[in-house]
């Protein structure tokens, strides 16, 4: 299939789905992983951000998850959408809190397209542990290779990340609060 023959945000679903083919979550494995990047669009899009913005949530895991570049990104849908998953992309070369920490310094300078998908996946993984939690209670944090503390450290540091130098206020920003305020 081509992208020429189709909409630009069809064509990055059909990326996703095959770049991300037989993958699961982490924290259930009777989900496949596409779910979270397709959550994460829909997250974004009826929030009202731009196309580019919607497209990057549907890859953002691309790079750090499967075969692909960000030089595949670049190729197959262009520079701006390359910069915004580049914002959100952690280097998994890195050991664990060293690349959380990473990842919150990026944040807290990104575009705002990159702040808005850096929310929106956040608002997906918190709200899909948060209902496990209310399934599993405490066991849920067994799936994780980090403690509950140590996940508070980082989505919560992410959090004044993703609000650090804006002054615009966006409905996602609140929604990640609460959903976090409600999970630790």
């Amino acid at each position: 299939m081509e992208k020429g023959n189709m909409d630009l945000i069809d064509y990055a679903i059909y990326f996703a789905t095959r770049a991300h083919n037989g993958q699961k979550r982490k924290t259930d494995n009777n989900v496949d992983m596409i779910f979270h990047p397709f959550t994460v669009g829909m997250i974004l899009q009826r929030s009202g951000a731009n196309t580019n913005c919607v497209i990057a949530g549907i890859l953002h895991d691309v790079v750090e998850d499967t075969k692909y570049t960000i030089e595949d990104i670049e190729k197959e849908f262009g520079i701006e959408i390359r910069n915004i998953v580049q914002e959100v992309s952690e280097n998994k070369q890195l050991e664990w809190k060293q690349r959380k920490q990473e990842a919150i310094d990026v944040i807290k300078n990104a575009s705002i397209e990159g702040k808005l998908v850096e929310c929106a996946d956040k608002i997906s993984n918190l709200e899909c542990l948060y209902e496990l939690y209310r399934e599993q209670g405490e066991k849920v944090w067994d799936s994780f290779n980090k403690p509950k503390e140590e996940q508070k450290w980082y989505y919560t540091n992410m959090y004044d990340a993703v609000i650090a130098n804006t002054n615009q206020k966006y409905q996602l920003f609140d929604r990640y609060k609460q959903v976090l305020q409600k999970l630790f």
